[in-house]
């Protein structure tokens, strides 16, 4: 054997380790108090809660978005108020543009700014990145409604507020404002829903064409500041039946004339939010 066989053969590496193996020391457990991961969902209110605090900064950061929930009521208030371009019947002016004004503002956000809102984030892909999370379709639909109600909040004091000012005196005191609003809740449903069905079905730029059409013709036919009993028989029904015209009416009913639950404009709103959120469920597209 040469010197080199024999080096090799006394290496150290070349030996076997004396003594039994080693032991993979246990997983140390984490101490008490200590951050634990847990993958999974959020519980659905919490996402929900997230979600409508996200679309409320996206909503007051919009200037054209105020510019159609704020201004433009303020100043078909301020204008039809002080002018007598219409003929609105017996009353004070403001008593019966007030309630209808305030109708158009929950329009303009629940509806109108949603709608074209909405359709530009689906088409940017928005919704697409929102769809691959675990907040479904009613989750994103209860969101975007809680951000609507907080707007609204904000439109219908600045309004009441300027209707004040102008000397409208509405009736029903604490009963009356709980009736107006149930009005705007099932209103807001209707119209949320409504926006959310034509954005999630058509693209972005004829949602933006549709939405604002609707705003144009209801502003006309929907008993906003035109009596609906000035357009033809045949043609009241109709007109009626839209929840512009059921949330107008009914604020009138409890605000202005002091009559209690109106059914009839219930009866409209709660259909329309009924049936215009099982059709945005099952028709709405994340992309």
């Amino acid at each position: 054997m040469t010197d080199h066989a024999r080096n090799s053969s006394s290496s150290p590496r070349s030996r076997a380790p004396s003594g039994p193996p080693s032991q993979a020391s246990p997983a140390r457990r984490p101490a008490s108090g200590a951050f634990s991961p847990n993958p999974g969902a959020a519980p659905l209110p919490r996402m929900v809660l997230a979600q409508a605090g996200m679309e409320l900064r996206v909503m007051l950061r919009n200037g054209e978005q105020l510019l159609l929930t704020m201004v433009i009521p303020v100043l078909l208030l301020v204008g039809f108020s002080v002018t007598s371009l219409l003929d609105l019947g017996d009353g004070t002016r403001v008593d019966f543009l007030a309630p209808g004004i305030i109708a158009l503002a929950v329009m303009s956000t629940a509806f109108t700014g949603q709608a074209i809102g909405t359709g530009f984030e689906r088409r940017y892909g928005v919704l697409k990145r929102l769809g691959a999370t675990p907040l479904s379709r009613l989750g994103l639909l209860g969101a975007k409604t809680l951000a609507v109600l907080a707007v609204q909040a904000l439109q219908i004091a600045v309004l009441a507020g300027v209707a004040l000012a102008l000397g409208w005196s509405p009736a029903g005191g604490a009963a009356g404002a709980a009736q107006a609003a149930v009005l705007v809740l099932l209103a807001t449903a209707a119209f949320s829903s409504l926006a959310l069905l034509m954005a999630g079905t058509l693209r972005a730029e004829a949602t933006l064409a549709a939405a604002n059409l609707v705003y144009v013709v209801l502003l006309g036919l929907g008993g906003v500041v035109f009596p609906v009993d000035r357009y033809p028989e045949a043609a009241q029904p109709v007109l009626a039946a839209l929840p512009i015209t059921a949330l107008a009416d009914g604020l009138r009913a409890v605000l202005t004339d002091g009559a209690g639950p109106p059914l009839l404009s219930l009866t409209v709103l709660a259909a329309w939010a009924a049936v215009a959120a099982a059709l945005a469920s099952r028709f709405f597209r994340w992309e």
